[in-house]
Parts: structure tokens; sequence; C-alpha cells
């Protein structure tokens, strides 16, 4: 009876842990954690960092279980969310509402009170963006619903600033751009291969309302204008060689892979392209971070 109960404890806690999303909110603490690296001109402060780490992971958490909650019924009719712990009934929408509320409550809470208060605010506004403003009102709304919102989604970096500065200088704003021009190419690649999927749902994304080729063209465009944004760093003298040499090719291959799926399309090339974008991010990051580090100016 307790191997029993304690197998069914297991498998709660799995169905708890999905509702947080841990990839996403893995990636969004990297960047997070980039911004914070950045900020400082040494090592930051270890317990600031950590604590702040944390703040934002409990926060991103939380507001992945709110989505999950908002969109319980859109998951439920496609493929790619119909498993998820909502849908299939393995938690209970009172208790996502309970999790998704201490998490959000537990994250603000260290911020505020650990790190610092503008930290905790911008953290709430971008809890605000993605789970209300994105979610609830946008996406069902707009096909330029990702484009606007993905102001949230950029917003990581700027809270790693916030965190060890106080403030939220130029540098800050520049990896706040990266982020949101890299957010419409990387959705949209994922659009394009679910959208028979977002089309049953009922969701006006670029592809169900405006075609394959229109979207095609949007990435492209959306591609050439991150290449462009990418460079910033090195316009403002906030990297160097490293970082230089390492966004060329990134770009580079992007710009290729954007070209070949405009040219010709197909769904495994969508899904390259989208798991494309995932690396790039993360490396372009990891390049930042190291050139500020040990590279020399231009």
């Amino acid at each position: 009876m307790s191997s029993l109960a304690l197998n069914k404890s297991d498998w709660r806690l799995r169905e708890f842990l999905e509702l947080a999303k841990p990839r996403v909110v893995a990636m969004i603490v990297f960047t997070a954690m980039i911004g914070m690296f950045l900020a400082a001109p040494g090592l930051p402060d270890p317990l600031r960092f950590l604590v702040a780490s944390l703040g934002v992971a409990l926060a991103t958490a939380g507001a992945a279980a709110c989505n999950c909650l908002a969109e319980r019924r859109i998951d439920a009719v496609m493929a790619r969310t119909r498993a998820r712990p909502l849908p299939r009934g393995g938690v209970s929408p009172r208790e996502t509402a309970w999790f998704a509320a201490t998490l959000a409550g537990l994250g603000l809470g260290l911020l505020y009170w650990l790190v610092n208060p503008l930290t905790a605010w911008l953290t709430a506004f971008t809890f605000f963006g993605y789970a209300v403003v994105y979610t609830r009102w946008l996406k069902p709304a707009t096909p330029q619903n990702i484009v606007i919102g993905g102001a949230s989604g950029a917003m990581p970096p700027v809270l790693g600033w916030a965190a060890m500065t106080g403030g939220v200088g130029h540098e800050a704003l520049l990896l706040f751009l990266i982020v949101y021009a890299w957010t419409p190419p990387h959705f949209w690649a994922l659009a394009l291969y679910r959208r028979e999927e977002y089309a049953r749902a009922g969701l006006p994304m670029l592809p169900v309302t405006h075609g394959e080729r229109y979207t095609l063209l949007s990435i492209l465009l959306y591609t050439g204008i991150l290449t462009s944004v990418s460079l910033l760093p090195l316009a403002v003298g906030m990297s160097g060689w490293i970082y230089l040499a390492a966004v060329l090719v990134l770009d580079a291959y992007y710009l290729q892979l954007a070209w070949r799926l405009f040219r010709g399309y197909s769904d495994a090339l969508a899904r390259r392209a989208f798991s494309w974008s995932i690396l790039y991010l993360g490396l372009l990051f990891a390049a930042l971070l190291l050139d500020h580090f040990l590279s020399l100016p231009i």
C-alpha cells in the first residue's frame, strides 16, 4: 500500500512539473542569467544571482501553469498539447490555479524582498503580459498575436539586468530587441507545420489566416530583421571579436534556412527551422557571455 501511495505521489509530482513547462522555463532563466552576467563588470554577486534566478524561474513556472489553465480547452483539440495534465484530467483546474498562484507569489516575493522591487515589478508585468494579454486577449484575436505578445517573452534578459543593477540600461534593451525579433520566425515555423491543428482550435495564427506563402515571406523578412538586430551589440561596443565571429555564422545559417523554406516549403524543413531557432538563440547568448569575459574590443 505504501509503495502504491508513493508511486501515485510521484505521478502527481510529474503532472505538476509538466504544468510548469520546465524546458520553456529553462530557456527563459538561461537568457535572464546571461543578462545578469552581462550587467556585471566581473562575476555577479553569487547569492543575488541564485536568488534572482530562482525568483524568475518560479514566476515563469507560475505563468506557464496559468497558460495551461487558460488554454485547457484549446489544448484538448490539438495533437501537440492534448496529452498535457489538464486535458487528460491528471490535475483539476482548481489545483492548477492554486499551483500557479503559489509559484508566482513565491517568485515575486523573492524578487521583491531579496533582490529589488524593480525586478519584481518588471516580472509581474511580464507575467500579466504573457498569462493575460497574450494568452487571453491577443492569441484568439489577431494573427499578429506573437508579434505584439512577443514583448513578454523578450523580457528575461531585462529582468536579469535589473536584478544586478537595479536599473535598465540600453544594453538590456538591445538584448530585449534580439529576443523580440527572434520570436516571430521561431513561432511561425511551428505554426506552419501545425496550422491544421490551430485551424481546428479556432486560433487565428498567421498560416491559418494569411496562408503558407505569406507566412514564409514573413519568416524571411523577420529573420532579416533579426540578423540586423543581432549586430547591434557590436555597434555599441557591448561585444567584440568572439561574438562577431559567432553571430556571422549563426545569422548566415538562419538566413539560408529561411530562404530555403521560402523557396520550397516542407513540414520537415519547417521543423528544422523551428529546432534551429531554439539552438540559435542559445548559441547567440552563449557567444555574448563568452565574449564578455574573454574578448578584446573591436
